[in-house]
């Protein structure tokens, strides 16, 4: 295992300097340097089925290169990064070109992380990686419910005629048999898509949806507390579309809404969640980068999402 920090000894690395890795924290791809791990972070860069902008294979790195150096946090005094052992478990070997061939190796790669008892944060790449990721998670763990921030529902059978896409891997997983719909709560829909077909199949299934103007007119607070209602106990996998972000917040991804969630209700659910759920496993998606670093509004979000979830999770075995 690399320690990024190593060569800087007491005085500490600079977050522009050394080996990219999420926060700094130690890297390795040997699945036997998990052991005693608490959370591994997996990078899965692909972008080959998003249906509108391109750039999310960029996401993984774009967020690490965004996150910061650990320190407590100023709203509940624990630092995730102290209180959780986490390691950066890289890239999934992705290949482009092969959506078939890149899942799959997402999910051996995820499964590798589920398999030394560790749990598997992802960075994407487009939002088709969440199907693989709870692929994983289900292996290990059966049916599994489901928290889904996101403008769209991705549950359509097919997108442009096709079904494996950006657009479809919760209608995969729900027919699957691998999410439990009656345990799936969509948060921060908006926008013109999907149509009646989705919408009936949803309401078929007991899934529960909560849109962008209910967020607005009841508040963050009781939504989430309505979602931790419909997941009840068992465990439950937490996907985050960042494009349910109002595009202020987060104009790198590639089919962006107005209208949408400010980060700062997106931070406290992540964190509210995570800390009052079963989580196997979460993904942050659909980061698509535009600048460097820190620079980078996008990016720059989609490492305090899971800077906030990995608090949860610490606030949660804290207890």
């Amino acid at each position: 295992m690399l320690d990024p920090a190593r060569r800087w000894g007491r005085f500490g690395k600079p977050d522009y300097a050394g080996l990219l890795s999420y926060a700094g924290m130690p890297w390795t791809e040997e699945a036997a340097h998990l052991e005693g791990v608490d959370v591994a972070i997996v990078g899965a860069p692909m972008d080959d089925l998003v249906s509108d902008r391109p750039g999310a294979r960029f996401g993984p790195r774009g967020i690490r290169s965004a996150s910061f150096a650990h320190g407590p946090s100023v709203e509940v005094g624990i630092d995730p990064l102290v209180a959780l052992r986490v390691v950066d478990f890289g890239d999934a070997p992705v290949v482009p070109g092969d959506a078939a061939l890149s899942h799959a190796a997402i999910e051996r790669t995820v499964g590798e992380v589920l398999a030394a008892g560790a749990l598997p944060i992802v960075l994407g790449g487009d939002h088709s990686i969440t199907e693989p990721n709870v692929r994983a998670c289900a292996a290990v763990n059966g049916r599994v419910g489901l928290v889904h921030f996101d403008t769209h529902t991705d549950t359509a059978a097919e997108v442009f005629g096709v079904e494996l896409s950006h657009g479809t891997p919760m209608y995969k997983l729900v027919e699957s048999g691998l999410i439990d719909p009656r345990r799936y709560a969509q948060i921060g829909l908006r926008g013109n898509w999907p149509g009646e077909a989705e919408f009936a199949w949803q309401a078929e299934h007991g899934i529960t949806a909560f849109p962008m103007s209910e967020v607005r007119e009841l508040g963050i607070g009781v939504v989430v507390e309505r979602a931790l209602a419909t997941i009840g106990s068992g465990p439950v996998f937490l996907t985050v579309d960042v494009d349910v972000l109002d595009p202020a917040f987060a104009p790198g991804t590639g089919t962006p809404e107005p209208g949408g969630m400010t980060s700062a209700d997106l931070l406290w659910a992540c964190r509210i969640l995570a800390a009052g759920l079963e989580l196997v496993g979460a993904d942050v998606v659909e980061v698509a980068p535009t600048e460097v670093g820190s620079a980078d509004l996008t990016a720059l979000v989609a490492d305090r999402i899971v800077r906030e979830i990995l608090t949860g999770v610490a606030l949660r075995r804290l207890s």
